[in-house]
Formats: C-alpha cells, sequence, structure tokens
C-alpha cells in the first residue's frame, strides 16, 4: 500500500474543492451531518460555506497501531444536532470512503433513526478510494491506488501529552 501525506493547506484546499463540487451540482439540502472523528472538519467547514445546521454522528471503525486496522463499524446510540428535527435532504459528509461499510452502514443507521424526516441522503467525501464499495455523490479528490492517508492531525494519535508538553517546554534564560 502506497502513503499519501497530506499537509493542512492541501486538507483545506480539497475541502473547498469538494463545497465547490456539491456547489456546481445544484443540488440544495438543509442539513449536514458529518461523521466523526473523520468528518468533523469537513462537516465544520462546509455548514460555516453553505450556512446550514451540521449535526455529528460519531463512528468508529478503526484502531490497532497507528489507528490503521479496520474493525467493525460502532455509531453512537443518539446524534448530536441543535435543530429540532433531521432536515429533509441530508448531505451526509466524512473525509473519506476506504471499504466502504462505515458510508453505507451510516446511510441505514439515518434511514431507519430518521427515515420519516429524510427524502434525500447525499454523500460528500474528501477522498474516494478504488477499493471502497461506496461510490460517494462527491468527492473532491479520487485515489485509484488506494494509498494510505496520512492527515495533517494524525500525529496527535501518536503523542502523549507528556510528549506535547516535553515539546512545549521553554529553556529558562538566565
Amino acid at each position: 500500500m502506497s502513503d499519501l501525506y497530506v499537509t493542512l493547506d492541501e486538507y483545506h484546499t480539497l475541502i473547498e474543492t469538494l463545497a465547490l463540487k456539491v456547489y456546481e451540482s445544484g443540488w440544495e439540502f438543509n442539513q449536514i451531518v458529518c461523521l466523526a472523528k473523520g468528518g468533523l472538519r469537513v462537516g465544520d467547514i462546509l455548514c460555516r460555506l453553505y450556512d446550514a445546521p451540521l449535526a455529528i454522528l460519531s463512528t468508529a471503525s478503526y484502531g490497532g497501531e497507528n489507528n490503521q486496522t479496520r474493525g467493525t463499524v460502532t455509531f453512537s446510540r443518539d446524534i448530536s444536532m441543535t435543530t429540532a428535527n433531521l432536515g429533509s435532504r441530508v448531505l451526509l459528509v466524512d473525509d473519506l470512503v476506504d471499504s466502504g461499510a462505515t458510508l453505507e452502514r451510516s446511510i441505514k443507521w439515518l434511514e431507519h433513526k430518521f427515515g420519516f424526516y429524510i427524502d434525500e441522503i447525499r454523500t460528500a467525501v474528501i477522498w474516494q478510494k478504488e477499493c471502497s464499495s461506496a461510490k460517494p455523490d462527491y468527492y473532491a479528490q479520487y485515489l485509484a491506488d488506494n494509498p494510505w492517508i496520512h492527515q495533517p492531525f494524525e500525529k496527535y494519535e501518536q503523542m502523549s501529552l507528556a510528549d506535547l508538553a516535553q515539546s512545549r517546554q521553554v529553556p529558562e534564560t538566565v
């Protein structure tokens, strides 16, 4: 498996590219649901650009060494949102589709819990990998070689608070 290293500037540019692809499609939505934790930053920026309410569905599917082992998808019991009801046209966002399992199961979870509110769900991700069984409606970058993506904030998964404190110590001056 190859590796793709992404800087913070590249990451933000890709989210902007994704936002423009949705915009250029002409599709109007009234709710963004982001899959936490990978989709949090994507959802945050999109909800600011579109001035649309953001809901958060927490999911987990990776663990192990360096958080690179795919496991079963786990969902939070509830969705977190600031509106009384979920919107009828939902843009479901995440950072990437790898196997596709999380995106596919998230759609089913939303339909099961909120199907009576939802008329349409579309999906948007920064990266679509070739190996994914899920094909998002919108993506910023297609990755035919299925690399492992090193995002700019993954360093925090390999850093302890003691490491952070040590890196912040300023030597005393005389």
